[in-house]
């Protein structure tokens, strides 16, 4: 059975972008969001992974020697940027394809605009990560939580948003 490694982007000390209305973080709406996420995947080992710092992260995972890895995060900006998209590392072909299921997955789910999947360098925000693991890996970005429209729809479609993660991850096991 394949193993992902799902990984909740931030900590609570260092929680990440917020969104100002309602106070929520994306710690704390990607740790329940992975929680919902686990029990909806099936055929497909799924392990939640927590930062303790942001250098020791890419040593922890591959400790884990999962099969792919996929962060969850969500993207700030200036309160008006909206839409979804994955990044994964440049020089990955894996990385690029599974960058490419999940971004269907969470484009369908949430409605919202398709920014695409990005590839990113070692030097690039997010990079280190995804430079840095053995395991392709990917980061979803699928809403901006500081665009208060985003953030109303991530919470209206919130089951389909698990389902499209759970459905996604099957798929990324079944092409790995």
């Amino acid at each position: 059975m394949k193993l992902c490694a799902l990984v909740i982007g931030h900590k609570k000390t260092s929680p990440g972008a917020s969104n100002k209305q309602s106070g929520v973080s994306e710690f704390k709406f990607n740790d329940a969001l992975a929680q919902d996420i686990e029990p909806e995947v099936s055929g497909v080992l799924v392990q939640r992974v927590y930062r303790r710092t942001y250098n020791a992260l890419p040593g922890d995972i591959n400790e884990l020697n999962p099969d792919f890895i996929l962060s969850l995060h969500c993207n700030a900006f200036n309160t008006q940027t909206s839409g979804t998209e994955v990044l994964y590392y440049h020089r990955s072909v894996k990385g690029t394809r599974f960058a490419e299921i999940l971004n269907e997955h969470l484009v369908q789910a949430l409605g919202l605009p398709n920014r695409g999947v990005k590839p990113k360098a070692s030097e690039d925000r997010g990079g280190y990560l995804l430079r840095n693991t053995v395991a392709a890996c990917v980061i979803a970005e699928p809403f901006f939580i500081d665009n208060d429209s985003d953030f109303e729809v991530a919470n209206e479609k919130r089951d389909a948003l698990v389902k499209a993660y759970a459905a996604a991850i099957t798929a990324i096991a079944s092409d790995v």
